[in-house]
């Protein structure tokens, strides 16, 4: 009983490992496919939907699955994603510019340049989770996602924390990116911020909230957030 169940283990391990491994290169042929700025939006889109029901053990041809969905949210995925880069880039040419300078003015600018880049990449951690659960218009994607950004600062450290680790491994080790490195985070950020977003819904159930009723062409987005 015992070698059965870690065989089952072992084989949902390295299944697992196989999926991300495909994911991974999906996400980066269709991010290239689109012209690299016009495609990370649409397969980052893609990708967090195909994690969301991975993770809730709902299988599908992985390939069909995150072509369709790239396709089809390839206008909302460069919605989200465009403003994302633009503001990534903003943010790296500031830090560059004033972490050069030696007067105290250059030096408080560049601590205030990486808060901001530590908030935006916790928002930007639960941005693409949040579209593949919920059915909101696209802004609120952004305000919402910078809200539980500062209102759950435990989960966001953790997503920072796991962010800074796959940065670290695939700097360390160059050979992971193309096979491991962007799906893993992907799957990581994608599975912890589905508990986030769960551990949420749940205390605002608790409390009585009311949601609104989520449009039929969306079955597997939900609509309680706050």
């Amino acid at each position: 009983m015992a070698s059965g169940a870690f065989g089952f283990r072992a084989y949902t391990f390295f299944d697992t490992l196989l999926w991300i491994a495909c994911l991974n290169v999906l996400w980066i042929a269709f991010t290239v496919m689109g012209g690299v700025v016009l495609g990370v939006g649409p397969s980052t889109v893609a990708a967090h939907i195909l994690v969301r029901d991975k993770v809730r053990g709902n299988s599908a041809p992985l390939f069909r699955r995150f072509a369709r969905e790239y396709f089809k949210n390839f206008a909302k995925g460069n919605v989200l994603g465009l403003p994302v880069l633009l503001v990534a880039a903003a943010l790296v040419l500031n830090w560059g510019y004033f972490s050069g300078g030696r007067d105290l003015g250059s030096q408080l600018a560049s601590i205030a340049v990486l808060l901001a880049m530590l908030f935006a990449a916790g928002a930007v951690c639960h941005l693409f989770p949040m579209y593949a659960r919920y059915e909101l218009p696209l802004p609120q994607y952004f305000l919402m996602a910078s809200r539980f950004t500062m209102r759950h600062l435990a989960g966001t450290a953790i997503l920072l924390f796991m962010t800074a680790a796959a940065v670290f491994a695939c700097r360390a080790v160059p050979g992971l990116l193309p096979f491991f490195g962007i799906g893993a985070w992907l799957y990581v950020t994608g599975w912890l911020c589905d508990r986030f977003f769960t551990a949420n819904d749940d205390s605002v159930a608790a409390a009585g909230s009311q949601a609104p009723s989520v449009p039929a062409d969306h079955p597997a987005k939900e609509a309680s957030l706050a």
